[in-house]
């Protein structure tokens, strides 16, 4: 064969996998669909048309949101109702088949979702609302991952203590191929020992505009939303819930979570919540709870906070099995004693040392009063079994 025809050959071939990659777009983030679609239709100009469609002002989307039997994930249905809700009284309660989401068997797969939080819908926007959900079987008892019913309940009896919450929530961000966000493809690693990610810009960072679109829903929706910044693994972020009295910080936490997911979704990407995604060389994933009594921000009060990090050490070996997903097996791989936490096997606190389960601020130190940081919940942890279990250790 001659070069001019070899030459000639490949350039069909090629114009012919062009072709093929025109017609086989992937529509995720430009059209707000997910998979393959042959279609060459603007359908983001579709979208934008029906959903900006005027609606009747007694027509109100709410959207029911609950967290499913694996106790990270999140599920969520639409029903309209005939007015903007003032209280929860106002706001139906209703239910879906448990036996699809791991909370019930075929048999007795009623289960029943009782509204606990409302929120502004970003994505909708108001009037249109968000109805944050606590889930009991047909009988009343609460679901395995209904810890909030348990947490509530303690909190209000609690609540003279005035206790406070702040969460920090730490998340990777992956791409559709399963990698993460900004990674070198074809399953490379950014540099191990990355100082520049960190509060970074530029090229040490990916998925900004993610972060910034949920920042923007996440004060919309009327969250208690303090901010945001990029973490020491490329690829993943933060951002911060609280400080607010008792179990809000916890609820907010759940839907920032809820709309992360929702928006991610949006772009084609996918937000994962795992406390060591990437091996034992890159850093962990995890979800720093601050706490505070009445008593812990009175004057003197740094003895009443060393008093409680004593007795969060003492029931280390019960804790930090409630502080992951499950048992808090996986956490295990985060709290290698490397990557600014502490042994899982062991605890001890300290003033500004990140390297400490439980971490006493330089300025709560010198004031003799404030708070404290607990390091050891993972990414994925139930905010409300570690806030019970904060509070458990004032009583």
């Amino acid at each position: 064969m001659s070069i001019a025809k070899f030459v000639l050959g490949n350039r069909k071939i090629l114009k012919a996998f062009s072709v093929i990659r025109t017609q086989l777009r992937n529509i995720a983030h430009e059209h707000f669909t997910s998979g393959v679609s042959k279609l060459k239709s603007p359908l983001d100009a579709y979208y934008s048309h029906f959903i900006n469609l005027p609606l009747p002002r007694d027509k109100v989307f709410a959207t029911y949101i609950w967290i499913d039997g694996t106790g990270i994930n999140l599920r969520s249905k639409d029903r309209i109702i005939d007015k903007v809700p003032c209280d929860l009284q106002m706001v139906p309660k209703w239910s879906y088949d448990g036996s699809s989401t791991g909370q019930a068997k075929i048999k007795d797969s009623d289960t029943i979702l009782v509204p606990c939080g409302i929120y502004r819908d970003p994505f909708r926007s108001s009037p249109h609302i968000l109805v944050l959900c606590e889930t009991f079987h047909g009988d009343g008892t609460p679901t395995a991952t209904n810890h909030r019913v348990h947490c509530a309940k303690l909190l209000s009896e609690m609540s003279e203590q005035e206790p406070l919450f702040g969460i920090e929530q730490e998340y990777t961000i992956f791409d559709s191929d399963l990698w993460p966000l900004g990674w070198p493809k074809c399953r490379g690693f950014p540099v191990v020992k990355t100082k520049l990610s960190y509060c970074g810009n530029g090229e040490h960072v990916a998925g900004r505009e993610i972060v910034e679109c949920h920042a923007r829903a996440c004060v919309y929706s009327g969250m208690d939303y303090k901010g945001n910044n990029a973490e020491v693994m490329k690829g993943s972020w933060e951002f911060q819930v609280g400080t607010t009295l008792g179990i809000k910080a916890a609820d907010d936490l759940w839907i920032g979570r809820y709309l992360l997911v929702r928006i991610a979704e949006i772009f084609g990407n996918i937000i994962s919540y795992h406390p060591k995604p990437m091996g034992k060389d890159q850093p962990g994933i995890g979800c720093h709870h601050n706490f505070s009594t009445k008593k812990m921000r009175e004057n003197g009060g740094i003895t009443e906070i060393e008093r409680i990090c004593k007795v969060l050490c003492d029931k280390h070996d019960t804790y930090v099995k409630n502080y992951g997903l499950g048992d808090g097996d996986e956490n295990r791989k985060r709290l290698t004693g490397k990557h600014e936490t502490a042994p899982f096997d062991t605890c001890k606190w300290a003033v500004a040392d990140r390297g400490a389960s439980i971490r006493i601020q330089k300025s709560v130190k010198s004031k003799g009063k404030g708070f404290l940081e607990d390091r050891r919940p993972a990414g994925d942890c139930d905010p409300y079994r570690v806030c019970k279990l904060l509070a458990q250790s004032c009583l």
